[in-house]
């Protein structure tokens, strides 16, 4: 099975907080209504430094997906 890049995930405990899922490596949950990044990985020191430059990105490219679903959400 072939998953999309990212995934946006609600559960009802949480009913404040919109969680994007990131399936491709390195593997994370962002919850929107707090910045805070749960990595779904163990990293090496060696891969930490290469993740901190990458980090930025990712969570930049995570926001942008879901700016991208709410605006199609939005258009219907």
């Amino acid at each position: 099975m072939e998953l999309p890049k990212f995934l946006l995930g609600d559960n009802t405990d949480y009913p404040d907080s919109i969680f994007i899922i990131h399936t491709d490596y390195p593997r994370f949950i962002i919850n929107l209504e707090n910045d805070e990044v749960e990595w779904l990985e163990d990293f090496s020191p060696e891969d930490e430094k290469e993740l901190a430059s990458e980090a930025e990105n990712l969570i930049q490219q995570a926001n942008d997906f879901y700016d991208r679903e709410v605006s199609r959400y939005d258009e219907d």
